[in-house]
């Protein structure tokens, strides 16, 4: 079995094998109990996982989003016969922090890797309380749905070494419906990971780019080269949920996010040369998910599908990757390097890391604003 079969063995028991308040269901055997912290200590891959504050994600699952326990347990129960790891699909490791990336079979959920302590520092003692009352006040935020939070337990060799990630976050999957959609033939889903690019970038603005691979480059953020038609409705309402969103983020010193937008593309029978701006029908094809994580509130919502103005596309959106703070100690450490470089070498500007929290708020939203087109009645 490789690292990411362990990897993805390990996440699977934290969650099925708890109890809702987040406590293990207790072996009876104290010889298997005792063989079983023997085997956690010398793992590499399969470290021994808790969750965190499970009480308060319990609550966010069940009271604002509608998910029953077991419906969110049973997305990361192997199949009959199946053993624990293939509940979850590998869909990459991610680079250089070593973080890993999972799916469930039922691709409702996500399992993304938090590596590095600077951020699931971040996220556990700084941001999680307030992140808990955020989407609880605020049901149509497009902050994504973070489900479950998972950290390593106990000593063993592999978390000492660094072999595999120590954190991991479950969360909604935004392209839910995909893969039923492409076995269906529809047209295919695009998706764009924006962020600011006006920032300096070293992998992209030093020699042109000359010195990094392409590999490398292409984890940059992407651009979107298009504009989404909305109604003047539509747009106050993502403008106002922007607004609260990265209103929450900088008052916690987070940078460095990202807004994740889905496009389908509606079939030429049901694009209409004036539409109302309302979801796709319910007889679609593109019809929205009825089901958790993403629900409720009931669609047209960013989360399960809004309808372009212009009748020809279903957008999705939500903001990732808020887990990078200006406080803490790698942040600040890139923040003197980028500085002293722009003493002694070149005067490049702030990268999106090094920037203040103020700061990348505005140009984030003046990114957002910019990709809207609104419809005149």
């Amino acid at each position: 079995m490789g690292r990411q079969e362990r990897i993805a063995r390990s996440i699977v028991r934290a969650i099925i094998r708890t109890n809702v308040n987040g406590t293990k269901k207790k072996a009876s055997n104290p010889l298997g109990i005792l063989l079983a912290l023997f085997s956690a200590f010398f793992s590499l891959y399969q470290l021994l996982m808790r969750k965190i504050r499970p009480a308060d994600f319990a609550k966010l699952r069940r009271e604002y989003w509608d998910v029953s326990d077991d419906d969110y347990v049973d997305s990361f129960r192997p199949r009959e016969g199946a053993k624990d790891e293939e509940a979850l699909t590998a869909i990459g490791d991610m680079g250089f922090s070593g973080s890993t990336f999972y799916a469930t079979t039922d691709q409702k959920y996500l399992v993304k890797s938090v590596p590095r302590h600077s951020e699931h520092s971040f996220f556990r003692n700084d941001l999680l309380t307030p992140y808990v009352q955020h989407m609880a006040t605020h049901p149509q935020s497009l902050l994504v749905r973070i489900c479950d939070f998972l950290g390593a337990s106990g000593a063993s060799i592999g978390r000492i070494l660094r072999l595999a990630p120590s954190h991991h976050i479950v969360m909604e999957n935004i392209m839910y419906g995909r893969e039923e959609a492409e076995n269906r033939g529809d047209a295919k889903w695009e998706n764009w990971d924006l962020k600011p690019t006006s920032y300096f970038y070293p992998e992209r603005d030093i020699a042109d780019g000359a010195l990094t691979s392409d590999a490398t480059k292409e984890q940059l953020a992407d651009e979107f080269h298009d504009k989404i038609v909305l109604s003047q409705e539509q747009a106050d309402d993502l403008f106002a949920r922007l607004e609260e969103d990265t209103k929450l983020l900088a008052e916690h010193n987070a940078v460095d996010y990202s807004l994740f937008l889905v496009r389908m593309k509606l079939p030429r029978e049901e694009v209409q040369e004036e539409v109302q701006p309302e979801a796709a029908k319910s007889d679609s094809n593109l019809a929205p998910p009825e089901d958790g994580p993403s629900v409720p509130p009931q669609p047209p919502t960013w989360k399960t599908g809004v309808a372009s103005a212009d009748g020809k596309y279903v957008y999705r959106a939500s903001i990732l990757d808020f887990f990078w703070a200006k406080h803490k100690i790698q942040p600040r450490f890139m923040t003197l390097l980028i500085n002293l470089w722009n003493l002694l070498i070149s005067k490049d500007g702030p990268m999106s890391i090094t920037t203040t929290p103020e700061e990348y708020r505005e140009r984030f939203l003046k990114m957002c604003r910019g990709y809207v087109d609104i419809k005149k009645d």
